[in-house]
């Protein structure tokens, strides 16, 4: 072995992170396997590796006893004591077996080692890293795409996009840059597999931490999102300190915050509501943009009936239902919208023992749409 690949463990250890005792510990093994398997053999042998002058021995292990069954494994007391006359019964004899011709067997082999270890190293090392990272937002290129799913470069790994999780209104071309959000990292027999998304309501989350100071800071906080990927969502917002808008912070100076992510999402609108303890305003304020004259809780079943205008009846249930389902995943809550004029004959409004809605602490500042308009970029 040479002074050279000596020299190549040192630099391996400091460039891949690889310890270079690990590798010398697989390297003695294979090595020692590689004698075996070349050179027929079937006795204990070590390998001893000189890292001082490059050199390596094999030496073959045998025990001391008094009668040898298998010349192999066993030396007698006498055969021993004319190697070293301190040997005595139960001892191990070292004698060195090394083949004339062993070195280049041995380099290939610690070659195949190492290129193995390095591998296995970097697997690891690429694992840990994106490990760490799940439910994490990161910036990918679209490198290819098939019938299943798009391939989005990561920079040290390829990290795949099902179809199940790219957004309807998206089309990927390669090269594009796009923003993923990490669900999930395997360990395979090919090294990690990383999948990511773009319809996650995590991604939304993300968005608005990089995007909102306040949000990034702890000063705003995001309660719960609920999301149809490209069409609508609704986020939940909560500030602690009451001086801060949480609702404004995350819209930002003229919408610009919110803007850039619906440029992200490519024209998905998003609503952002305030949260509130009170389940009564909070599922007021998630049915934005609709207006809201009641709403009536049921704790038990943790359901609550909502009534609203005539002629916002349609705008609260939304399209195909939209808002009145995306309300309901942002609260938590099931809601039965009815309009003023059926709760009136149901006898359910306006109730004679609670105060109108209009009384609550509800404001106009407790929710904001946000529709992308494409002028506004301009």
């Amino acid at each position: 072995m040479s002074t050279e690949f000596i020299d190549a463990l040192t630099l391996l250890e400091k460039e891949k992170g690889i310890s270079r005792e690990v590798i010398i510990d697989a390297i003695e093994a294979a090595v020692v396997s590689a004698y075996k398997r070349n050179f027929n053999q079937a006795q204990n042998v070590r390998v001893d590796l000189n890292f001082g002058n490059g050199s390596m021995r094999v030496f073959a292990r045998k025990d001391v006893v008094e009668q040898v069954f298998d010349s192999r494994l066993e030396i007698s007391e006498e055969e021993a004591k004319k190697i070293n006359p301190s040997y005595e019964l139960n001892d191990v004899v070292e004698i060195e077996v090394t083949p004339k011709n062993f070195g280049r067997i041995a380099a290939q082999t610690a070659k195949q080692v190492v290129t193995q270890r390095v591998r296995e190293a970097e697997r690891g090392i690429i694992y840990s890293e994106f490990s760490d990272r799940e439910e994490d937002i990161m910036t990918g290129i679209v490198e290819r795409q098939d019938s299943r799913f798009i391939y989005v470069s990561l920079g040290k790994i390829e990290a795949i996009l099902p179809q199940s999780e790219q957004m309807p209104n998206e089309s990927y071309k390669p090269h594009d840059r796009i923003k993923v959000f990490l669900t999930k990292v395997e360990r395979t027999t090919k090294g990690p597999q990383i999948y990511v998304s773009r319809t996650h309501p995590g991604l939304l989350k993300r968005l608005f931490e990089i995007e909102v100071p306040e949000i990034f800071d702890g000063t705003v906080e995001i309660r719960s999102v609920s999301r149809e990927a490209g069409d609508r969502s609704k986020i939940s917002v909560y500030a602690a300190n009451p001086e801060v808008d949480p609702v404004g912070a995350c819209v930002g100076p003229k919408g610009a915050r919110v803007q850039a992510i619906v440029n992200e999402l490519k024209g998905e609108k998003i609503d952002i509501v305030k949260w509130s303890e009170d389940p009564v305003v909070f599922v007021a304020n998630a049915l934005s943009p609709s207006q809201v004259l009641d709403v009536q809780v049921n704790e038990e079943e943790k359901s609550t009936t909502v009534v609203v205008p005539d002629f916002q009846l349609s705008l609260a249930i939304g399209k195909r239902g939209q808002n009145a389902r995306l309300a309901a995943k942002l609260t938590g809550w099931k809601i039965d919208i009815k309009s003023e004029t059926d709760a009136r004959a149901l006898g359910i409004y306006p109730r004679p023992d609670a105060p109108l809605f209009q009384d609550t602490d509800l404001d106009d500042d407790d929710s904001y749409e946000y529709d992308f308009d494409e002028d506004a970029t301009e």
